[in-house]
C-alpha cells in the first residue's frame, strides 16, 4: 500500500484522499484554507470568500459521472448528498413519462445541487475515515525531488518540514504551483496547452419562497439571442440560479452586474423569466466569472513522464470553463482511476497518463470546439447557425430518441458523432422536420435593440 500525498482540498482533492484511504493507502491532505465546508451550507456558500475557487459560487448541475462514481465508491456519502437536499433529475423527466427503458437509461441523472452540498457531503466523510489525515491551514511550499532520468518526486515540503510519500497527487486547482515547481528542481516542463475561452459568466442565486410558487412547469432550461445565452440551474434547498453568457467583447458585460439590470435583461429570456415569474428571493449579489480558459496540463511529453512519483488530477490536470459543467465529473473520474491503481501509478505514471489522454481528453477537446462555437456565435458577425444542429436541439424535447442522444453527449457517455449520428436519430429528425416544415433556426430570447434599451451605455 502506497502513502499519498495530496495537495488540495477541494472536490477532487477530498474525493481522491477518501477513494485512496478506502482501498487501504495512508494519506496525507494538505489543504491550505483553514476552513472547512461545514453544516451551515448557506454560511459556506454565501459568506465564504474563497478567491481561489472562483467556481465555488457559480451554478452547478453534476452530470451522470458524479453520480456513478459517488455510488460506486462511496455509497455513504452519494446518501448524505441527498439528505443535504441534493436532487436526481432524470433527463426523461422532461416527458412525464420514460420511454421504454434501453441498456444506460439509468445513468442519464443530473444531481441538481449547489457544490458546496457535495464538498461537506465529501468533507464529513473524509474526516470519519482513519487512513486519511487531514492538515488544514498547511499549505505546501515546494516538492522534494530526487535526480534522475525522469526524476522522481518524494514527497513534500509544507514550511521547514518534509512530508515523505511513494506518490503525490497534485489537485490544486487550476492556479496550481506544480508546474513551475517542477521547472524550479529542473525537470522538464510540463506541456500545457490553454484555450481562452472569450465568454462572460454571470449569475444570481434565488430561493423560491416558503409560501409562494414551487415550479414554473415545463419550461425549457435554457434560452438564446443572437449575442448572448441564458439559463436556469435549479438546486437544492429550493436555491436556483440564473446565469447569463456572453462574448467578453461586448460593451455592456459590465452593466449587468446591477442586479435591477440583470434582471430586467433575464426576464427577456422565457427559460429564465418562467422562474423569476414566481417571485423568488434573491439570495446573491450578481456574480461574475471572466477570464475563462480550457487548459490541459500534461506530466508527460513526447520523451515520456517529466517526472516519477507525481500525478495530477482535477483542474490542475484538466481544466474547463463552466458552460458545459464537465469539471467535478472529469475530476472524480481520475480519483476513482487514482485509487484503484495507486500502488501502480506510483512505480510508473505512464498507464496513468495514457489513461487520461484516453479518457478524459476528448472532452477536454469537445470543450474547446463547443467554445469556440459559442464564441463565434456570440458575436455581431455571426454566420447563420446549423440547421440540422439546431433542428436536433428543437427535436431532443419532443422526441425521447433524441432526447437519449443528447443526453447520452451532455453527460459525457457518448462523443456527438456517435451518439447523434446513427440511423435511428436520422429518422427521427427527419419525421420531426417533416411534421415541421417551417422550421428554422430562431432565437427565443430578446433582440439587439430591446437588449440595449434595458442595459445603461
Amino acid at each position: 500500500m502506497a502513502r499519498v500525498a495530496v495537495i488540495g482540498g477541494g472536490i477532487s482533492g477530498l474525493g481522491t484522499a477518501l477513494m485512496l484511504g478506502r482501498r487501504g493507502h495512508t494519506v496525507t491532505l494538505f489543504e491550505q484554507d483553514t476552513r472547512a465546508a461545514g453544516e451551515d451550507l448557506n454560511q459556506d456558500f454565501f459568506r465564504w470568500n474563497r478567491p481561489r475557487v472562483p467556481q465555488a459560487v457559480q451554478p452547478h448541475s453534476f452530470l451522470a459521472p458524479v453520480r456513478t462514481v459517488l455510488l460506486a465508491e462511496t455509497p455513504d456519502v452519494y446518501a448524505d448528498l441527498l439528505a443535504r437536499g441534493a436532487r436526481e433529475y432524470h433527463d426523461f423527466d422532461w416527458f412525464g413519462e420514460h420511454p421504454p427503458h434501453r441498456d444506460g437509461d439509468e445513468d442519464l441523472v443530473t444531481l441538481r445541487t449547489r457544490r458546496i452540498v457535495l464538498e461537506a457531503a465529501l468533507t464529513a466523510a473524509v474526516r470519519q475515515e482513519r487512513t486519511v489525515d487531514v492538515r488544514r491551514g498547511c499549505r505546501v511550499d515546494a516538492l522534494t525531488v530526487e535526480e534522475g532520468r525522469p526524476p522522481r518526486v518524494t514527497g513534500v515540503r509544507v514550511g521547514a518540514a518534509v512530508h515523505r510519500a511513494d506518490l503525490v497527487v497534485d489537485a490544486s486547482g487550476r492556479r496550481s504551483p506544480v508546474p513551475a515547481w517542477l521547472t524550479a528542481a529542473g525537470c522538464r516542463p510540463p506541456v500545457v496547452e490553454s484555450h481562452r475561452a472569450g465568454i462572460a459568466y454571470l449569475c444570481r442565486w434565488y430561493r423560491l419562497r416558503a409560501d409562494g410558487p414551487r415550479d414554473p412547469g415545463r419550461v425549457k432550461p435554457g434560452s438564446a439571442a443572437p449575442f448572448a445565452l441564458a439559463g436556469v440551474f435549479p438546486s437544492d434547498n429550493d436555491t436556483f440560479a440564473v446565469n447569463v453568457v456572453l462574448s467578453t467583447g461586448d460593451p455592456t458585460r459590465g452593466a449587468l452586474t446591477d442586479p435591477d439590470v440583470f434582471e430586467a435583461v433575464a426576464r427577456r429570456f422565457p427559460a429564465t423569466a418562467a422562474w423569476l415569474d414566481l417571485d423568488p428571493e434573491p439570495q446573491s449579489p450578481v456574480l461574475a466569472m471572466a477570464g475563462l480558459d480550457n487548459r490541459w496540463t500534461s506530466l508527460t511529453d513526447d520523451d515520456g513522464p517529466v517526472v516519477t512519483g507525481l500525478v495530477n488530477a482535477g483542474d490542475s490536470l484538466v481544466h474547463t470553463n463552466p458552460t458545459l459543467g464537465h469539471g467535478v465529473a472529469l475530476g472524480l473520474r481520475a480519483a476513482q482511476h487514482l485509487a484503484a491503481h495507486a500502488d501502480d501509478i506510483a512505480a510508473d505514471p505512464a498507464g496513468y497518463h495514457a489513461w487520461t489522454a484516453q479518457a478524459l481528453r476528448p472532452w477536454f477537446d469537445a470543450q474547446v470546439t463547443a467554445d469556440r462555437a459559442n464564441e463565434e456565435r456570440l458575436t455581431e458577425s455571426a454566420p447563420p447557425p446549423d440547421r440540422r444542429a439546431a433542428a436536433l436541439a428543437a427535436c431532443a424535447f419532443d422526441d425521447p430518441v433524441v432526447m437519449r442522444a443528447r443526453a447520452q453527449v451532455r453527460h459525457l457517455l457518448q462523443p456527438a458523432e456517435d451518439a447523434y449520428g446513427t440511423d435511428e436519430v436520422d429518422r427521427h429528425l427527419a419525421a420531426w422536420l417533416a411534421a415541421h416544415p417551417e422550421f428554422s433556426p430562431t432565437h427565443d430570447g430578446p433582440t439587439r435593440d430591446q437588449w440595449d434599451a434595458l442595459v445603461p451605455a
